[in-house]
């Protein structure tokens, strides 16, 4: 199964350095200081969230099937250690590739909003005028609305050209045709209803959240062809607005790099936002993972980078207790600094 793939990968990328948990909050796309700093320290980018909607009991379903497997061992203290088999296998190349990080979740938004309008140019050619939107969300409906009289579609000239960059831009991927099947079985149209998840792993004799993490690949990899190529798909790269994540910080880090980069200390951003230090200090870390701008000479010496750095190699760890109980001298907030400034994307 690829969902069981992917697990072996980033706990084979964890090296036994984090829980079992520490992997379903990456895949959840959880915001916190300790997984966002997880995804640079560990190179897991592609696979920041996944699955946003993957429940605990799914997860943990998982899990028990690479312990049946005996892919890996896991102890009562929630860490575990990886046989040789799940190594060989997690390092075995993935047949599709993800971009979690620059997406994020945003990728089904796109789907929402191109569905609706394939149904909606789908009906009008077909002189159907009343229907029940396949997307029921207000917002996309009204996106979708604004959309369409901004292409001017009561002209009935916008079905070839969208239909042409769909075509163009999927024929365009460098990915397996299944993929691309998968997309377009979800579309609905005109007397034409999407496949269920449930429809589609029958089909294609897989599991269903493996057919979910094909179709999420291929998004990624349609948003990408769309974005590189903007003026090729100009329509589309419309339906795409706003979906790819420039701006790499947590919207909460965002408003902190602000009153930094304005020259306003560590305590006055504590007293302004009227937050705990420990969580100015999770904004910082995630500063220095993200921008090649912000210096963090200012919280560690050059020397403590270079003996933090040096430690992380000759160790071969990132645990921040190991590395402190090297190096007493310098606090977590001074390792965790270092170790995100040495892995930006």
């Amino acid at each position: 199964m690829l969902i069981q793939q992917i697990l072996l990968k980033i706990l084979l990328a964890f090296s036994q350095e984090r829980t079992i948990s520490a992997a379903y909050h990456l895949l959840k796309g959880k915001r916190s200081g300790q997984t966002i700093q997880d995804v640079g320290l560990f190179k897991l980018y592609p696979y920041f969230g996944l699955l946003p909607k993957l429940s605990r009991k799914k997860f943990d379903e998982q899990i028990d099937l690479l312990f049946a497997k005996n892919m890996i061992i896991i102890e009562e203290t929630g860490y575990y250690t990886m046989t040789e088999i799940g190594i060989e296998l997690a390092k075995t190349p993935l047949t599709v590739s993800f971009d979690g990080w620059h997406y994020r979740g945003n990728e089904h938004l796109f789907f929402s909003r191109l569905s609706l309008i394939v149904q909606s140019l789908s009906y009008q050619v077909s002189h159907v005028k009343v229907f029940i939107p396949i997307e029921r969300n207000e917002t996309v409906q009204h996106w979708v609305r604004q959309f369409l009289i901004q292409h001017h579609y009561q002209t009935k000239l916008l079905q070839k050209p969208f239909y042409e960059e769909i075509e163009k831009s999927l024929t365009s991927l460098l990915i397996d045709d299944q993929v691309k099947d998968i997309l377009i079985y979800r579309l609905s149209g005109y007397e034409e209803v999407g496949s269920t998840w449930q429809q589609l792993a029958f089909s294609f004799h897989l599991q269903e959240m493996d057919v979910q993490l094909l179709y999420i690949s291929g998004l990624h990899m349609w948003l990408n062809e769309i974005n590189q190529k903007s003026s090729h798909y100009p329509l589309l790269q419309h339906v795409a607005t706003n979906i790819r994540v420039e701006t790499l910080l947590t919207s909460s880090a965002n408003e902190t790099a602000k009153l930094y980069k304005k020259g306003y200390s560590m305590d006055e951003i504590v007293h302004i936002r009227r937050l705990k230090g420990s969580t100015i200090e999770d904004h910082l870390v995630e500063m220095a993972m993200n921008d090649d701008s912000f210096s963090i000479e200012p919280f560690v010496s050059v020397e403590d980078q270079q003996l933090i750095l040096a430690a992380a190699e000759d160790y071969e760890t990132k645990r921040l207790k190991t590395l402190r109980e090297i190096l007493p001298h310098v606090s977590y907030f001074q390792l965790r600094l270092t170790l995100a400034k040495g892995a930006k994307v």
